[in-house]
């Protein structure tokens, strides 16, 4: 087998949690695709200096695939100001839109900006075990961390995400119930 043909292998094994953690990390379809394209991308250029953990390619890859989503954020990020400071006109609101899809794409978009406040270290140790669903342990030993630091650091992430995800309180769920005026039941 060459290394075309195993590398092809890992692709196929690793394919869908890549996809998926990078999905978590950027809350959009096409981003999720260029971003996990991205990560096997650098694993095959840096095949002879990737750390194998635990006898598995993928913590690396998960590891690789939050450096290119928060690099594709900050550029797009840097894309947006540039977009922002042209002049342009505004375009009427879709009234007819889906109001799930717009909820959902709420929920993404805030779960993704939640997880962008967190340092990259931490970012990285909740993907690990939030996500991915390795301990504690096992993800301080990919990260080069102590087991105790690796729980501060997963107590702290925990605090932060909460404030930022209760931080905007105006979104609510298209399946909450709705306030019923009086004169309205029928």
């Amino acid at each position: 087998m060459g290394q075309g043909d195993a590398f092809g292998d890992l692709y196929d094994r690793h394919r869908d949690r890549v996809f998926r953690h990078a999905y978590r990390l950027c809350g959009n379809h096409h981003d999720s695709e260029d971003i996990m394209a991205a990560a096997f991308l650098e694993l095959w250029r840096r095949r002879k200096h990737v750390r194998v953990v635990e006898g598995s390619i993928l913590p690396w890859l998960l590891v690789t695939t939050t450096n290119v989503a928060r690099n594709r954020a900050r550029a797009a990020a840097r894309y947006q100001r540039l977009l922002n400071s042209l002049p342009r006109s505004r375009e009427p609101d879709d009234a007819s839109a889906d109001p799930y899809r717009r909820y959902q794409n709420q929920l993404d978009n805030d779960l993704a900006q939640a997880l962008a406040s967190l340092t990259i270290e931490d970012l990285q140790l909740v993907s690990l075990v939030v996500f991915e669903e390795h301990t504690i342990a096992a993800a301080a030993a990919i990260l080069n961390l102590t087991p105790s630091a690796a729980k501060s650091r997963m107590h702290r992430a925990r605090q932060r995400l909460r404030t930022a995800l209760n931080g905007d309180a105006s979104t609510n769920s298209p399946t909450a119930a709705t306030p019923v005026l009086e004169g309205e039941r029928s």
